[in-house]
């Protein structure tokens, strides 16, 4: 007898899903039956992935997002469950980075950083969480009460990388909002967790492995590989069901074992 997850009747917000991981994740969970709410700031890629989703029979939604920006947080979520219904899952994966030296650092620089990752990531969980606290509490409409949200962190979240030290720190961060989430959300049936991805292949990062220093960095890798975005997918999956009920808080590295 096979084993399946569905997530049919299920409302998933994926921050950053005009490409990467984001996209990605947008079509596990379009796969494994969920409605998906496709957020970021690049429209048009976002118009194509929902073409590719709905294309497979798939249920997609596009909503312009800025996730350092409240506002914007706030009215991307609220026309979202205007749209499509209460969020049931929401997969927190904006982020973004700079490579320098810790003593090149600028200010400028550190809030790029802090403000997508940090800021930005517990401002988007916060806004999504109330809601689902509120549906918890009977205070507002919906079919399913409780709720998922999967920070996307790092394994620099873990191990400590040389230039990107403000990376490794703002996920650092991360790992410890998603404990935090839990702890307090936990009773009101909200799981929070969150993957640390190692170094995985996505079209920003592609023709990084073809040069000198990316296959050096290969080299260095436990088992002399990069990831793929899809071998993502069954933890992401499985966090986002109904049958991930008693894993909250947990930290869980996909990283072919670098970060160990």
């Amino acid at each position: 007898m096979a084993y399946s997850i569905d997530l049919a009747g299920r409302v998933a917000f994926i921050t950053g899903a005009s490409g990467g991981l984001g996209a990605q994740f947008a079509r596990v969970l379009s796969r494994s039956g969920a409605a998906v709410v496709l957020a970021s700031r690049r429209l048009e890629k976002l118009k194509h992935l929902r073409a590719e989703i709905e294309g497979e029979g798939g249920d997609a939604h596009v909503v312009e997002l800025d996730v350092t920006d409240r506002d914007s947080i706030a009215a991307a979520v609220a026309h979202a469950e205007t749209e499509v219904g209460s969020i049931d899952i929401l997969v927190n994966n904006s982020g973004v980075s700079t490579t320098q030296r810790l003593q090149d650092v600028t200010e400028d620089d550190f809030d790029f950083i802090f403000g997508t990752n940090v800021r930005g990531a517990f401002f988007v969980g916060q806004e999504v969480g109330k809601r689902m606290l509120a549906r918890a509490r009977g205070a507002a409409p919906g079919s399913y009460t409780g709720g998922r949200i999967i920070n996307i962190a790092s394994m620099a979240g873990l191990k400590v990388l040389p230039q990107i030290g403000v990376y490794c720190m703002s996920k650092a961060a991360v790992v410890q909002m998603t404990k935090a989430m839990a702890l307090e959300w936990g009773k009101f049936g909200i799981n929070v967790n969150a993957i640390c991805p190692g170094y995985i292949d996505t079209e920003i990062n592609h023709h990084h492995w073809k040069t000198e220093q990316g296959q050096k960095l290969v080299q260095m890798l436990p088992r002399k590989r990069v990831g793929q975005p899809a071998d993502l997918d069954a933890v992401l999956v499985m966090l986002a069901s109904g049958q991930s009920h008693f894993v909250n808080g947990a930290v869980i590295a996909a990283d072919d074992g670098f970060a160990s």
